[in-house]
């Protein structure tokens, strides 16, 4: 399929095909009967990245409000059968980073770092519990400015007076700027961070997998599959493959059916 036949296609129909934007951070970007393609997309990515954001375009002709719902499978599909899991399955393996094995890994690790933290905690304060108050560090840390490192990583201290000299506190030179802190309470607050570093990453995998996991995007990536891969597509989604090739014949699917028939289907 050639790059420019697909964009004059598009184009009969009256959207309009930018390829020399930003695409908003993405590698492409539809609204409003406007797709926009990065230019810094490699070649061989433009034709699947035209054809996710067309399946956004007909998508919109067939459901109004998706920016705010995300879509619905039984609108998409036009029936009552779920195919998410069969549609998740091809986003995998569309793009892999729907998968977020690197933050996942990366979660995993900082769980591990707390586990050994918490454990060397106990070593001297056995009775030591995260999901309780450490009395005994409480009472270690009064009247000192260790408290800010509870909630930051490091802190800028302005002075009172002024001429006074700014403070900065940071969990890397704990033990440099308060040498008599026992160790305990240095992984206390080295687990704190931890922690924090933890519910930020669990935070950005929650928020990717609500992003990949909306109707709108498992049916672009499905169209984006087919292109790619019809074969393996099938195999991991056979049941709405074969909704989706029974509404595309019916023309539920309006131009997109066009599309299969003039660029797809020749692949």
């Amino acid at each position: 399929m050639q790059i420019d036949e697909l964009i004059e296609y598009m184009e009969s129909l009256g959207l309009e095909i930018h390829t020399t934007t930003k695409a908003r951070g993405h590698l492409g970007f539809f609204l409003d009967g406007r797709i926009d393609i990065s230019k810094s997309t490699p070649q061989e990515r433009i034709i699947p990245t035209l054809l996710h954001e067309f399946a956004h375009y007909i998508h919109s002709k067939i459901e109004g409000n998706i920016p705010k719902t995300g879509g619905s499978i039984n609108i998409i599909f036009n029936t009552d059968e779920d195919f998410t899991d069969e549609l998740i399955a091809v986003t995998n393996f569309v793009d892999y980073h729907s998968k977020c094995e690197k933050l996942i890994r990366h979660r995993d690790m900082v769980k591990d770092s707390i586990k050994k933290l918490d454990l060397q905690i106990k070593e001297e304060f056995p009775k030591f519990q995260r999901s309780k108050k450490f009395k005994e560090f409480d009472k270690a840390i009064r009247g000192t400015k260790l408290k800010y490192l509870l909630k930051y990583d490091r802190v800028r201290i302005m002075p009172w007076f002024l001429f006074g000299k700014e403070e900065v506190l940071s969990i890397n030179t704990i033990e440099q700027d308060f040498p008599n802190l026992k160790t305990a309470f240095v992984n206390y607050i080295r687990l704190k961070s931890l922690t924090r570093k933890q519910r930020r990453i669990s935070n950005r995998i929650a928020k990717l997998h609500r992003y990949y996991n909306r109707p709108t995007e498992l049916f672009a990536r499905l169209v984006e599959g087919l292109y790619i891969d019809k074969d393996l597509t099938y195999k991991l989604a056979p049941n709405a493959t074969n909704r989706f090739f029974e509404l595309l014949e019916l023309g539920y699917y309006k131009e997109l059916k066009n599309i299969f028939d003039l660029f797809v289907t020749k692949c």
